[in-house]
C-alpha cells in the first residue's frame, strides 16, 4: 500500500516505470552514485588547489578534472573487442567496481601522506577508463527492462537523478569541506559506486542480459531469455548504421563541440570563487547547487517538449546556456551571476534525455549497447580536452574572461548549427531539375 500511495504522487508520465520491479532496484543504487559524483564535482577541484605546488592550481586542476574523464575514450577503443561481448548489467557493474577501488584509493593515499599531484591524477585517470562503457550500459539496461514507449520518462527520470545529485552533492561537499578533506568526499563517492556494483548484480533478468528487444515477463520477476553476445559483425554494423545517420551524425557533433566549449568553464569557476571573488568550498557548492536544481526542473520537462522538432529544441538549449556564462565577464556580483548559473541548468535539464532518446528510437536494440559506447567515447574527448585547455587559458585571460568567452564560443556554435541546419533543409526541399527532351 505505500508504494502504491507513493506511486500516485508521481506525475501520471512515470507511474508505470515502478511497476517493474528491476527498474525499482536500479535507480535508487544510481541515484546513490549520481549523489557521489555530485560531490565529487567540488571535491576533485578543490582538492587539486590544496595539492597543487605553488603558482600551478589551474594547470593541476585541468590536469584532474581531463583525468576524471578523458581516458574513458581510450578504455572504448581498446577494450572494445572484449566488453563489446558482455551485456549492458555487466558492463554497468565493472565500471562501478573499477570506480569503488581506485576512487578509494585517493583517501588512503592522502591519509598517508604519499598522494602526490601525479599519483592523484593517475588514480582519476585509471578510475574513469570504463566510463563509455558503463555509461552504454546504464541507458542501455534502461532500454532493456523498459517498454519503448516508457523510455523518453525513464531517461528524464535517470538524466535527473544525475541533476538532482547536483543540488545535494556540491553542496553537502561544501558543508563538509570544511569539517573533513575533500579527499575523503570522493572516498564516499567510491563507497557509492561499490553500492552500484553490488545492486546491479541483484538484478533478476536484464543484468543477466536479455533478448535484446527490451521485452520482459509479464509476471514481477519472471525468468527471462538471456541476449546473445554482441559480436564483431552486430558491432560494426551499428557503427556503419551511426555513420548513414546524418541526423544522429549532426546530434554527436553538436554535443561534442557543446561539452568542448563547457570543459574551460569547468576549470574557470573554481578559480573564480577563489582568485576573484575570495571565497571557500561553500560557495562553489552552492554554484553547482543551483545549477543542478534548475537542471531537475529542465529534465523533469523534458517529456513535454517531444512535441517539439529536436533540432530548435536543441539548438535554443546550447545558446541559452551560452548566453547564461556571458555576466561572468562583465564583473557582475555573485547574486546575479548566481542567479545566472541557474537558469543556464534550467535551459540545459532536457538536453541529454532528448539526446538519448533519439538515438535509443533511431538504432536497432542489438546494436544500441555498441553504439552508446561509440557516443559516449566520442563525447568523452570533447569535455575533458575542453578542461585540459582551460587551464592555460587561465593563465593567459584570468578566470572571468575565460567564463565568459565560453559562453560566447557556445552562443555562436549554436547559431553556426542552425545555419548548417537550414542550409541542410533547403537542399532537401530543392525541387530537382526536370531534363528538356531533345
Amino acid at each position: 500500500m505505500t508504494r502504491v500511495r507513493t506511486t500516485r504522487l508521481l506525475p501520471q508520465a512515470y507511474r508505470p516505470l515502478f511497476a517493474h520491479a528491476d527498474f525499482r532496484r536500479l535507480l535508487p543504487a544510481l541515484a546513490a552514485s549520481d549523489l557521489g559524483d555530485g560531490m565529487s564535482v567540488v571535491a576533485v577541484a578543490w582538492l587539486a588547489i590544496e595539492i597543487a605546488p605553488p603558482g600551478q592550481s589551474g594547470m593541476l586542476l585541468g590536469a584532474a578534472l581531463a583525468a576524471y574523464a578523458l581516458p574513458g575514450a581510450a578504455g572504448a577503443l581498446l577494450f572494445g573487442r572484449w566488453l563489446r561481448r558482455l551485456p549492458a548489467g555487466r558492463l554497468l557493474a565493472a565500471d562501478s567496481r573499477i570506480r569503488a577501488v581506485l576512487l578509494g584509493c585517493v583517501p588512503l593515499a592522502w591519509a598517508a601522506g604519499v598522494l602526490h599531484p601525479v599519483l592523484y591524477v593517475a588514480l582519476l585517470a585509471g578510475s574513469s577508463v570504463l566510463h563509455a562503457w558503463g555509461n552504454a550500459g546504464r541507458y542501455s539496461l534502461v532500454a532493456q527492462i523498459l517498454p519503448p514507449d516508457q523510455r523518453l520518462a525513464a531517461n528524464a527520470l535517470v538524466s535527473s537523478s544525475v541533476s538532482a545529485s547536483i543540488v545535494v552533492g556540491p553542496a553537502l561537499a561544501g558543508f563538509l569541506a570544511a569539517v573533513i578533506s575533500p579527499a575523503w568526499l570522493i572516498g564516499l563517492d567510491a563507497l557509492s559506486f561499490a553500492v552500484l556494483a553490488a545492486q546491479v548484480g541483484r538484478l533478476r533478468g536484464a543484468a543477466a542480459g536479455q533478448d535484446g528487444t527490451g521485452a520482459k515477463g509479464e509476471r514481477e520477476g519472471e525468468a527471462t531469455t538471456p541476449a546473445a553476445p554482441v559480436d564483431a559483425d552486430r558491432s560494426a554494423a551499428g557503427l556503419r548504421l551511426l555513420r548513414k545517420q546524418p541526423e544522429l551524425l549532426g546530434v554527436l557533433a553538436l554535443t561534442w563541440f557543446f561539452n568542448f566549449l563547457y570543459g574551460p568553464a569547468e576549470v574557470a569557476l573554481p578559480l573564480h570563487v577563489t582568485d576573484d571573488l575570495h571565497a571557500g568550498a561553500g560557495l562553489l557548492g552552492l554554484y553547482w547547487t543551483l545549477f543542478g536544481a534548475g537542471a531537475v526542473l529542465g529534465g523533469l520537462a523534458a517529456g513535454a517538449l517531444r512535441r517539439f522538432p529536436l533540432w530548435p529544441v536543441t539548438l535554443g538549449i546550447v545558446a541559452g546556456w551560452g548566453l547564461a556564462l556571458v555576466p561572468f565577464g562583465l564583473g557582475a556580483p555573485a547574486a546575479v551571476t548566481l542567479a545566472c548559473f541557474t537558469l543556464g541548468g534550467l535551459i540545459y535539464g532536457p538536453f541529454t534525455a532528448l539526446s538519448y532518446t533519439l538515438f535509443q528510437e533511431r538504432t536497432p536494440a542489438a546494436s544500441l549497447t555498441t553504439v552508446l559506447a561509440a557516443r559516449s567515447a566520442a563525447l568523452l574527448t570533447a569535455g575533458p580536452v575542453g578542461t585540459a585547455l582551460g587551464g592555460p587559458l587561465i593563465a593567459l585571460l584570468g578566470p572571468r574572461q575565460v567564463l565568459a568567452a565560453s559562453g560566447l564560443a557556445t552562443v555562436a556554435l549554436a547559431v553556426i548549427g542552425a545555419a548548417i541546419r537550414v542550409g541542410g533543409l533547403r537542399r532537401v526541399r530543392a525541387p530537382a531539375p526536370v531534363s528538356r527532351p531533345t
